[in-house]
């Protein structure tokens, strides 16, 4: 049976997976996306006829912070399968929303509490884990961090595990954007969740414990393939989270990429308070969340895409041991912003965020990933997502002691 799909959110990440579902149409059923804002999600759909698909897309308003409400609009539709990139204050009432009225549930990035910007590690055991028990028990497949990172890289360390190494001593994951946008100052995606990510304590696994620093504090140059020569900075980040448990005895970081404008720019406003999510009052009596504040003057990231040029880097270096012999991967994607501007209309950020979704949901809907309890995804077998993410538009290639070459 053909599985019908729900599409959570309608920000840039969402846009690229509502072109993607129907660019695929012919791996699902009928086809739906929901929206605070009914009118962005009808915005989407208009940009899917203007590409040429003239497929049956159907759009919903719809609070995502109440769950009742995205179990009843899952069982109107009968949707299968929901994939959510909204916003990741809503991971939580989503996720319990497909729990009750059984559908399979892939999200992005780990829920956050708009309260709290930094948590104690492992954060994926403060929200999403909790409801491993539930998920089993509704027999629902729910794939956590479906993105690229986290996510793909995610599949990067498990093809390493799977057919480079019997032992992995180290996982680093770099993320470097050489793209440029021409804007003052702009962020990639959403600016409250883009700020928070780096405001709080870094967090990495070193050791066989949790390390902390603080931001811009730990530095190195990466040398990477099509960008050159990029410093990066120990950042923490989800899949950090959940790749230090299954690779216990390995060291995982995760390394991001910034230019000195962002880190001054970012520097000012956090000394200056302006990155506080607690709300001050002025001297008119008015109450203001700072933060909300910097991102209501901010450009929309999706305004960014017609005039991003370059191109990202993604990958993950794996260090281990293969038959007591050491060795390295490098296990990568490139993708370029004006590329993905043509084909679905947005930047490269949202486009390397928004197709592995789409990937994990035809792997659900083919019954390859239909696992029917809650896993991340470095715990399905990585290969056939890396080779359909390829045919998708997001090829993998690895260096190793071959030279550099696809999967």
């Amino acid at each position: 049976m053909a599985k019908n799909v729900l599409i959570i959110g309608a920000g840039g990440v969402a846009q690229v997976v509502a072109h993607k579902v129907a660019q695929n149409a012919q791996e699902f059923g009928t086809l739906h996306i929901a929206s605070r804002t009914v009118a962005k999600a009808d915005k989407i759909i208009a940009s899917i006829r203007e590409k040429g698909h003239q497929v049956e897309f159907s759009a919903h308003p719809l609070d995502a912070m109440d769950s009742k409400a995205v179990a009843a609009l899952i069982r109107r539709i009968d949707a299968h399968i929901v994939i959510n990139v909204g916003s990741s204050f809503v991971n939580m009432t989503v996720l319990d929303g497909c729990i009750e009225a059984g559908a399979a549930y892939l999200d992005t990035a780990i829920h956050e509490d708009p309260a709290k910007v930094c948590e104690t590690p492992p954060w994926y055991a403060n929200y999403e884990w909790k409801r491993r028990e539930a998920v089993a028990k509704a027999g629902i497949t729910a794939i956590l961090g479906a993105g690229f990172d986290p996510g793909v890289v995610n599949a990067y360390a498990r093809l390493a595990e799977d057919e480079y190494f019997d032992k992995i001593d180290s996982i680093d994951i770099v993320d470097i954007n050489a793209g440029s946008h021409g804007r003052w100052f702009a962020t990639n995606f959403d600016p409250e969740i883009n700020f928070r990510e780096f405001t709080g304590t870094v967090y990495s696994w070193q050791g066989g414990e949790w390390r902390s620093n603080k931001m811009f504090e730990v530095g190195r140059e990466w040398d990477l393939p099509v960008v050159g020569k990029r410093t990066a900075y120990l950042s923490g980040h989800d899949e950090v989270h959940s790749l230090s448990a299954r690779y216990k005895d390995a060291d995982v970081r995760f390394w991001m990429g910034f230019g000195e404008h962002y880190i001054n720019v970012f520097t000012v406003l956090q000394n200056l308070g302006l990155l506080s999510e607690q709300p001050v009052r002025t001297a008119e009596g008015l109450e203001v969340v700072p933060l909300k504040l910097v991102k209501a003057v901010l450009p929309d990231p999706a305004s960014l895409a017609p005039d991003y040029e370059g191109k990202t880097c993604i990958g993950d270096l794996v260090k281990g041991t293969q038959n007591g012999q050491p060795g390295e991967v490098f296990i990568y994607n490139v993708a370029d912003h004006k590329d993905a501007w043509n084909e679905v209309g947005s930047q490269g950020i949202s486009y390397t965020a928004g197709v592995p979704p789409v990937a994990a949901a035809i792997l659900v809907a083919r019954g390859t990933w239909d696992v029917r309890k809650m896993v991340n995804v470095e715990d399905l077998p990585a290969r056939p997502f890396l080779e359909l993410l390829g045919d998708l538009g997001l090829p993998t290639r690895v260096i190793d002691a071959t030279g550099d070459h696809p999967i």
